[in-house]
């Protein structure tokens, strides 16, 4: 049976502020004797503190669920979740990470790149504790997981896919914010793109622009930005926009062309299963295997530290093949294979800025 705690706390989108080292300053009055509250090792249980959009994203913080879920099950492990809501500041973020710690969680992982400040602020206050760090590496400590992924490997998956399964050889790409992660998505898949069909045409859009870090959650403006990428002519589009992408594949699927997920395997979700036969294939990142891992590194009592990095060559990002209709492309299906295993053999380096 689950046995979820969710803390609603304050805040999502002021993430500007979690990119920026002098946004570290919190509230010391409140946790100046965090510490001595902490468990150590081993403690079964373990917490999430989710990014913009929350659970039920259908994609990143979902995945992230799906790691704490299974460590749940198999270890036995009391789970418990954060979310963010609108107007967060970096106080926010550091109270709701504290609040974590001081019950007892541990490990305490941030999903996403924003966390990263306040990650390295309350590490200071609670030594025994593993904190994880998903998608950043610029703040290390001794009890710093930093879980990071090579999104541009599966993104360039991706281009190579799109490319074969255009007909108009107009392919779009949505970001959901202008960040150097999302970049290494877009960077991938375009490159992907032209290595497979240099005359080929890409569309790429960022629905917001640093600080308004809102494009992780705009299912509406997902829709309208995609909605003009088919009128201008793109016949397959991806997206790394999180909750906003669950609107450009609606939009996409609804003008029957191919949309492409991102981070989950979307084919599979449940709240996108209307458009599932138009989700040709996603970019995953084995985000529930890196919390898993994780978790279940400080339970064996040899809690993972530093850089932990998921890539191709260890299945730590793909492309899903869950839609009958990609496997039944052969011609797809070769390329991309091909693609993968020049990437593993390092044939083929894939850029991380477009």
């Amino acid at each position: 049976m689950r046995r979820i705690t969710r803390i609603a706390t304050v805040g999502i989108a002021s993430a500007a502020l979690a990119l920026s080292a002098t946004a570290c300053g919190g509230k010391k009055s409140s946790d100046s004797s965090a510490s001595s509250s902490e468990s150590a090792a081993g403690s079964k249980s373990a917490a999430i503190a989710y990014d913009i959009g929350g659970r039920g994203d259908q994609s990143f913080n979902d995945a992230a669920f799906a790691g704490l879920e299974k460590a749940e099950k198999d270890l036995k492990v009391k789970g418990a979740e954060a979310e963010p809501t609108e107007g967060e500041s970096e106080a926010d973020k550091v109270q709701r990470l504290t609040e974590l710690a001081r019950k007892g969680n541990n490990p305490v992982i941030g999903v996403g790149f924003a966390y990263a400040p306040a990650i390295k602020k309350v590490a200071e206050k609670f030594p025994k504790t593993t904190f994880g760090l998903i998608d950043d590496t610029s703040v290390t400590a001794p009890n710093i997981a930093n879980l990071v992924f090579n999104e541009e490997q599966g993104s360039y998956l991706a281009g190579v896919a799109a490319a074969k399964a255009s007909k108009s050889g107009t392919v779009g790409f949505i970001g959901g914010v202008e960040v150097p992660l999302i970049k290494k998505f877009e960077a991938g898949f375009t490159q992907g793109v032209k290595d497979t069909n240099p005359n080929a045409k890409v569309l790429s859009a960022y629905l917001t622009q640093p600080p308004d870090f809102s494009g992780f959650a705009k299912p509406d403006l997902g829709k309208a930005t995609a909605k003009g990428q088919l009128d201008g002519g793109a016949d397959v589009i991806y997206s790394a926009a999180g909750l906003a992408g669950s609107g450009a594949i609606e939009a996409t699927a609804n003008a029957g062309k191919w949309a492409i997920g991102v981070d989950s395997d979307q084919y599979n979700q449940s709240g996108l299963s209307k458009y599932k036969d138009k989700i040709l294939t996603s970019v995953t990142k084995d985000v529930p295997d890196a919390v898993y891992n994780l978790i279940k590194s400080v339970e064996d009592g040899k809690p993972q530290t530093g850089e932990i990095r998921y890539g191709l060559d260890k299945d730590g990002v793909g492309l899903a093949d869950s839609n009958p209709a990609y496997k039944q492309m052969a011609d797809v299906t070769a390329a991309v294979e091909k693609a993968k295993a020049d990437i593993i053999a390092k044939k083929i380096t894939v850029k991380t800025a477009p």
